[in-house]
């Protein structure tokens, strides 16, 4: 073979091989950008050009690549996309998200939708009593269907802050401390993966201008907000939370017990209006950190705090207190780093 017959053959390899790659690379920008199944609420303006949809669905995280978005749509023929509010799922394929979007398949407008208030400081427990109350869920049903392993699996892969540690059969609720305080607007026919995932998203929006902190901390993101969960219980305001942050990280390097009754609270499944008893303090689970035996933090969050909770615990008081007494009555917290003065704390407001 002459040199120039060498040089095409190069070139008509390097030139297949191209080909080949390109292929590829389009027909896998066309596949789901998740397997789990997430719904998305996605509106198409009417007026919008294709290539402002197809930048509006990249944005919500519904398609892989833009440009293999509009060359299919010019492929298939599929160009009359028509205005509406559709629902749409991750998992979805882009050909199919473009089907849809073509054929016109708008949510039904006769659909309803329920306005839910999970406040902060509240347990998954009570998220689950409020979503049976005002929703098609059945509470025993989702009290079972929420540890499921394959489905916190699912959702491990999908969050960064959320890992292993939520896996932990010790814990009474993998996802408790999660799932982000706020209302949400949730439809009355709905499926607990729909919720959950909302309140995910809402939470990974919450995190994502301290997220550098957050790793950058010497705690996980578990332990993080274990810690938050609890100045969230104990404090009303966010100079207090701070102070109990700092309780707790002295207690924690001093190899202290927390001896916090909020831990107890949880421990033994009591809410904060009833009395716990001697038993109760002494109860051995995982979380009650009122028992001397259990030095360290509880093994999970113990409710869902703020992001005024999670940032007191990221940005402790610079105080050297080791103890504090809560007034559950007045909201007041008094802090101390002597035992006697905490005593009479007790004896004044206990």
């Amino acid at each position: 073979m002459s040199k120039r017959g060498k040089i095409l053959l190069i070139i008509g390899v390097i030139l297949i091989a191209l080909i080949v790659i390109f292929v590829s690379l389009y027909f896998y920008f066309l596949t789901p950008v998740t397997r789990s199944s997430n719904v998305v609420n996605f509106t198409v303006n009417a007026g919008d050009s294709k290539t402002e949809i197809v930048a509006n669905l990249k944005n919500a995280d519904l398609i892989k690549n833009e440009y293999a978005t509009l060359m299919y749509i010019l492929v298939s023929g599929n160009t009359n996309i028509q205005a509406g509010n559709y629902e749409l799922n991750r998992n979805m394929s882009t050909k199919d998200i473009i089907r849809t979007l073509a054929n016109g398949d708008i949510i039904n407008a006769q659909r309803e939708y329920v306005n839910i208030t999970f406040r902060e400081g509240i347990t998954l427990e009570e998220y689950l009593e409020l979503l049976s109350d005002n929703t098609n869920l059945e509470y025993d049903t989702i009290v079972a269907e929420i540890n499921s392993q394959d489905f916190l699996n699912e959702l491990i892969a999908d969050y960064w802050f959320l890992t292993d540690d939520i896996l932990n059969n010790d814990l009474y609720y993998g996802l408790e401390g999660y799932l982000y305080p706020n209302t949400y607007q949730i439809h009355t026919e709905t499926t607990l993966n729909e919720v959950v995932r909302k309140m995910l998203d809402e939470t990974a929006r919450q995190l994502a201008d301290i997220r550098e902190d957050i790793e950058n901390s010497n705690y996980s993101v578990h332990e993080i907000l274990t810690m938050a969960s609890i100045a969230e219980k104990e404090a009303m305001n966010y100079e207090d939370r701070t102070k109990v942050a700092q309780v707790i990280y002295t207690r924690l390097d001093l190899g202290m017990n927390l001896g916090m009754d909020v831990t107890t609270y949880y421990g033994v499944g009591k809410r904060m209006t009833e009395t716990l008893t001697e038993l109760d303090l002494a109860d051995d689970n995982p979380y009650n950190t009122r028992n001397a035996s259990l030095i360290g933090l509880p093994v999970g969050p113990i409710c869902n705090p703020s992001k005024e909770s999670i940032s007191a615990v990221l940005n402790p008081a610079d105080t050297n207190y080791i103890y504090f007494f809560a007034d559950i009555v007045t909201g007041n917290v008094y802090f101390t780093d002597k035992f006697s003065e905490f005593q009479e704390f007790q004896e004044l407001y206990g």
